[in-house]
């Protein structure tokens, strides 16, 4: 097994509803905000070779969306999903998985694209399978109120139209249904069903933490985004993985934190704190 990382690029977000009811005094020490609140943010993706299977976790916001949209992110940097696969010797037509953790825009944006003669969408990868949980597609594409304007119809339903769309039985163990060398854990506060993976790789746990943790910035209990639909069941939740991450030595992989690739925890006085902090590729040798 061989694990990239894959950079989608970067956006800005507004802090305050990146860090719910934290105050910008204590957040900002590890997120500064610009003049207008908004923070930085990347959109890492992850590239997994195993066999003959070649696994994309996450596609970022991609690049079919109007300018107005993208004008609400201000999307910068240089990184794309299909210009780093390019780096990496990869094509899209070699994917044979995309792993959705769930279906917000800045996740599945990357999975679809417009067609050629720009009438409609079709999916980005044509030879993967896309996988999914049942629970979640649902809650996507009979999306409430809250959770509206990230569950984008464009995103989601040309993948179950192109029939490349699985389900993962969240009942069973991931490896009985999709991939070798997985094993994932549901979460249900930040959106229905949201799949965080944990893959076994080079003797060390490695957790893609999706929006879980979107950061090191994250990780004291409180720190709960906004945009989470349930709140107090993701402090909960937080609260059972950060403790058995910091017993069992996992490293943690951040799918949003523009600084911080990968890191471990620490048990402290004051709860589980930041342990270290590592770029992928110093921690991960070939």
């Amino acid at each position: 097994m061989k694990i990239h990382v894959l950079n989608t690029g970067n956006f800005k977000l507004d802090g305050g509803a990146m860090f719910g009811v934290v105050p910008k005094a204590l957040w900002q020490k590890t997120n500064p905000a610009d003049d207008n609140n908004l923070c930085s943010w990347a959109m890492r993706s992850m590239l997994i070779e195993d066999g003959d299977r070649l696994t994309l976790i996450d596609t970022g916001i991609g690049d079919k969306q109007t300018e107005k949209f993208f004008s609400h992110y201000h999307l910068h940097g240089n990184d794309s999903l299909k210009g780093n696969l390019k780096l990496l010797g990869f094509d899209t037509s070699d994917i044979t998985d995309v792993f959705l953790t769930h279906l917000h825009f800045d996740h599945c944006g990357g999975a679809i694209e417009r067609k050629k003669d720009n009438n409609g969408f079709t999916p980005v990868f044509k030879n993967a399978t896309y996988w999914s949980t049942e629970q979640h597609w649902q809650w996507a594409v009979e999306p409430n109120d809250r959770e509206k304007a990230s569950f984008l119809a464009e995103n989601i339903l040309p993948i179950q139209e192109s029939g490349q769309l699985k389900f993962i039985n969240r009942t069973h163990e991931f490896t009985q249904n999709a991939l070798p060398n997985m094993d994932v854990l549901f979460v249900d506060g930040h959106t229905e069903s949201m799949m965080i993976p944990h893959i076994l790789y080079q003797g060390k746990k490695l957790v893609f933490m999706a929006d879980l943790l979107p950061s090191v910035g994250h990780i004291p209990l409180p720190y709960v985004m906004g945009y989470d639909t349930r709140p107090l069941l993701t402090l909960g939740e937080k609260k059972k993985f950060l403790e058995k991450a910091a017993a069992e030595n996992y490293y943690l992989f951040f799918e949003h934190d523009a600084q911080n690739e990968v890191c471990t925890l620490m048990e402290t006085e004051k709860g589980i704190r930041l342990n270290q902090t590592y770029k992928f590729d110093e921690l991960f040798c070939d």
